[in-house]
């Protein structure tokens, strides 16, 4: 059995939860979780990419079992959360990595990759957008009104999303067989999100959400001009952000290597061994992340 630790650690005086496994010599793998969940996403993953890589993964502020203040004690912005990630690293001594980012894990990464264009080495998105195209419009028609005006009726709009029914729905949609995820997967995050103020500080990611369109420019320049190299796993049925965000990464990156799955936004709950199998030993994802000498 891979061993795998359950670590917290202080960061300017929160305290971020992670979730580390495989040799401290290896070359970095960083997950980066999405709305509403955890490091609890990657808990099957990490066993199986542990060796090839060491696998860390911290959950964001306000998310799992790190620091969740409420909304007058932190600034609940995607500025904030890479910001923590970033220092983070930096306590764990971590200077170069490859990273595997989903939904709000994608805009933390690219603020990462921004703020140090060097550090990151290479990329596995699932369902993490960085291209307007991969917006499904029904879903985010909402999200995009509150982020304009932060109203009580836009807000209506959107606490919904909040909701047991929106929950679980992020988890089967869109999966063939709904009957291969774990519910336990979305009564963990429901849980959490029903901690008092966490409720408050959600709303001010989804009014924040918008801000990471801005960025999409200078991701793409970063991608151009640092040759990353992007393995991009899709749930092809995620009616969050659709496939043609996986695609539109070759816009950049002529040969990213894109992977559609038939599966929805949570696509490790339902394609776990095919994920790993890609990811395992991936030889330029290994490549890239070891150069310039070990990332850790």
């Amino acid at each position: 059995m891979v061993a795998v630790h359950h670590r917290t650690v202080d960061v300017d005086g929160l305290t971020v939860f992670y979730r580390e496994a495989g040799p401290t010599d290896a070359p970095v793998l960083l997950l980066l979780h999405g709305y509403p969940t955890s490091s609890h996403m990657f808990r099957h993953l990490i066993p199986a990419l542990a060796g090839p890589y060491r696998v860390i993964a911290p959950d964001h502020i306000g998310f799992g079992r790190s620091s969740a203040p409420s909304v007058q004690d932190f600034t609940y912005t995607f500025d904030a959360l890479a910001e923590v990630t970033r220092s983070f690293l930096t306590v764990l001594g971590v200077h170069r990595f490859a990273t595997y980012v989903q939904d709000y894990g994608a805009p933390i990464g690219w603020r990462l990759a921004l703020a140090s264009p060097e550090s990151i080495l290479a990329v596995v998105s699932q369902n993490g957008n960085a291209y307007e195209e991969g917006f499904v419009s029904d879903f985010w028609e909402p999200i995009w009104a509150y982020g304009a005006l932060r109203s009580a009726e836009n807000e209506a709009q959107l606490r919904p999303a909040l909701s047991r029914e929106a929950v679980e729905w992020q988890y089967t949609h869109g999966v063939p067989d709904p009957s291969l995820i774990d519910p336990d997967s979305w009564e963990h995050d429901l849980a959490l999100l029903a901690r008092p103020g966490i409720d408050r500080a959600q709303l001010a990611l989804f009014g924040d959400y918008a801000g990471n369109r801005a960025l999409y420019p200078a991701v793409h320049d970063w991608l151009r001009s640092r040759r990353v190299h992007v393995l991009a796993i899709w749930g092809r049925n995620d009616e969050i952000f659709g496939p043609a965000g996986a695609e539109a990464f070759r816009r950049d990156v002529p040969d990213a290597e894109i992977v559609l799955l038939d599966g929805g936004h949570f696509l490790l709950e339902s394609h776990l061994d095919a994920v790993a199998a890609i990811i395992q030993f991936h030889p330029r994802v290994l490549r890239a992340a070891a150069i310039e000498g070990q990332p850790g």
